[in-house]
């Protein structure tokens, strides 16, 4: 399979990352219900397109990463944290994960940030072997922080410097 292109999301993107996002969900990273219509627009006041770097293969949309502060605090704002990261289920396993990574760490270096974390559901084996092999080390652990599908679920805390 080819290599993903990496670029930055459009308005246009909006449509094709709102059905992405509703194809992958799954307990296995998400904390909210299953968004059932009339769905909300994936873009909205906190995230819009720039907030997006997306992975295409053949110009189809197939994964994004959404890059933000952790908080509005001027005093953490030398850090980005990863909101969210999708890849569709047919691109798996090709290096998509892994380079909307890699691109996503190379945009908050862009951005002058000196550190990037992220939180990700303990039970989600494959995403935090992929963070731990691009450098990102557990920081932190809340046990059984979210209940999802009857089970109690840890939320695991990741960073790294950059």
């Amino acid at each position: 399979m080819p290599e993903p292109h990496i670029r930055t999301a459009v308005p246009d993107d909006e449509e094709a990352l709102g059905r992405l996002d509703r194809a992958v969900w799954s307990y296995l990273h998400a904390v909210r219900p299953r968004e059932q219509p009339p769905y909300e627009p994936f873009f909205n006041d906190r995230f819009g397109p720039r907030d997006h770097l997306i992975a295409e293969l053949g110009g189809r949309v197939v994964g994004y990463v959404r890059l933000g502060f952790p908080t509005p605090l001027a005093s953490n704002a030398h850090v980005r944290q990863i909101q969210g990261l999708a890849v569709a289920d047919e691109a798996r396993g090709n290096g998509v994960g892994r380079a909307l990574i890699r691109a996503v760490v190379a945009e908050a270096r862009r951005q002058g940030a000196r550190r990037i974390t992220l939180r990700v559901l303990g039970h989600n084996t494959p995403a935090r072997r992929l963070y731990e092999s691009e450098g990102f080390v557990v920081e932190g652990i809340q046990p059984g922080e979210f209940r999802l599908g009857g089970e109690y679920v840890d939320d695991v805390l990741m960073g790294r410097r950059i």
